[in-house]
């Protein structure tokens, strides 16, 4: 089978070629003909399968009859990151098309997004907070939606979006064609897609089932001994792009400075990054002037790069899905993978639970030469924060736990999409950064050169 079977627009058929696809992954095969049929979709599939072409290939073929300039199409994810990656997606499928698409979320400038809506652009694709605020002010019109998407919905879910999204959807058409994509199926998206959607049909590749391509190793060490081992781990394996996950953003940004000073050319990304910095870890992640980047779960569901050799689990993911995800970067575009994970003795449960997920036990392992039986320092000295300059108005620092939004009131119209795990608040109170002007895709020509948040 190939793209040439689902008869897309010549002008879609173009970009699909141009981008040397060729043959369709098992989830575009089943998936995309009911959905250029007109039929809602339950997609369940890991990570790295290739459904991000599932919606947009069909939103550019039903968006090129009808009228331009007018919101038909709504992609709702989680993060700011995953956001982009779509938008860049159909930037580079619909390059010839001429329709437009805008990136919507916090952190940047709401009245930029407002211009840009304004202009009239066909695609939105938005992360839920700041979209809210704006069908809250008006500033979006999507009394004339004919497509919605609900992307990485299970994540959405585990941030705490779930009202978010049920608010957003009394804003939209009931005549519509709505996708959900999931890669695990938990009791909030099943009540969910019985809300949403209409006779639904279900494709399911595999979900909650990290990759076959990928090989899994549990590296047992001590807490203190993480970082030595992680460089000796470095030294002795061959490697191409390296992803290292943390569990706090503290400890991502000095396990980055860390691996900087040992001589790579390492990045960290996380959610205490303006948005402008954490995009240019990411592009040059990308692009390959980082060879390691050293993330908090945020980059879970934002990084879709062929080249990941390897992804290290410097810390024991709090969940199998989380760690599905995780190793989901890696393994990919018919690549095998390596998913290093360091565990120490508390994460025993939390590794028979992966094992039960895999139906195999995973292989221990040891790096030979590596002093296992070093004592730990008096005191942690490699990830204590500094003292503050001035005792006047110091805070206690609290201890690093699992990444969450903090519920403090804003102004409208600055609200920020985090990429940590978020906890469910009040509506209208978030925890917001102040970030600069992000830069986005280009659909409708062939410059590649970012503009603020529109392609055409």
């Amino acid at each position: 089978m190939s793209f040439n079977t689902f008869n897309l627009h010549p002008r879609i058929a173009a970009g699909v070629k141009a981008l040397g696809y060729d043959k369709p992954t098992p989830i575009q095969c089943q998936a995309i003909p009911p959905v250029l049929q007109g039929h809602d979709l339950m997609g369940l599939a890991q990570t790295g399968t290739g459904k991000t072409a599932v919606f947009v290939l069909p939103i550019l073929e039903r968006l090129m009859k009808g009228p331009r300039g007018t919101v038909r199409a709504l992609v709702i994810a989680p993060t700011r990151e995953l956001a982009e990656q779509i938008h860049q997606a159909i930037g580079s499928m619909g390059r010839q098309t001429g329709l437009r698409s805008v990136t919507v979320y916090g952190g940047v400038s709401a009245n930029l997004q407002i211009q840009k809506l304004r202009s009239g652009v066909e695609i939105v694709v938005a992360c839920p907070g700041r979209l809210l605020d704006h069908i809250r002010q008006g500033t979006i019109n999507l009394s004339h939606l004919e497509m919605l998407v609900l992307d990485e919905a299970d994540r959405m879910f585990d941030m705490g979006f779930l009202p978010d999204i049920r608010e957003i959807i009394r804003h939209v058409p009931v005549k519509r064609q709505t996708l959900v994509f999931s890669a695990t199926m938990p009791d909030d998206i099943q009540r969910l897609v019985r809300e949403v959607l209409h006779a639904p049909v279900i494709v399911q590749i595999d979900p909650g089932v990290p990759v076959d391509a990928v090989a899994h190793a549990l590296y047992p060490v001590d807490q203190h001994l993480k970082t030595e081992l992680l460089l000796g781990l470095l030294r002795h394996t061959d490697t191409e792009s390296v992803l290292i996950f943390t569990r706090t953003k503290h400890r991502a940004k000095r396990v980055g400075q860390q691996l900087e000073r040992a001589g790579y050319r390492a990045a960290s990304l996380q959610g205490n990054l303006s948005q402008n910095k954490r995009q240019a870890a990411l592009d040059g992640f990308r692009d390959g002037s980082y060879q390691i980047l050293v993330a908090t779960d945020i980059a879970a569901r934002g990084i879709d790069i062929s080249s990941i050799s390897h992804v290290i689990n410097y810390d024991m993911p709090d969940t199998t899905d989380a760690y599905t995800h995780r190793i989901g970067r890696t393994g990919r575009a018919a690549k095998t993978g390596d998913a290093f994970t360091f565990n120490v003795r508390e994460d025993e449960d939390m590794v028979r639970n992966i094992e039960r997920v895999l139906g195999e036990k995973i292989e221990r392992r040891t790096l030979n030469g590596f002093d296992y039986k070093k004592a730990a320092p008096a005191r942690d000295t490699e990830f204590a924060r500094p003292p503050r300059n001035s005792p006047r108005g110091r805070r206690q620092n609290k201890p690093e736990a699992s990444e969450t939004r903090t519920a403090t009131h804003q102004k409208k119209m600055h609200r920020s999409e985090s990429s940590e795990s978020r906890k469910p608040v009040q509506r209208g109170s978030a925890h917001r950064h102040s970030i600069p002007q992000q830069r986005s895709g280009s659909t409708g020509h062939g410059n590649h050169a970012r503009k603020p948040a529109t392609s055409r």
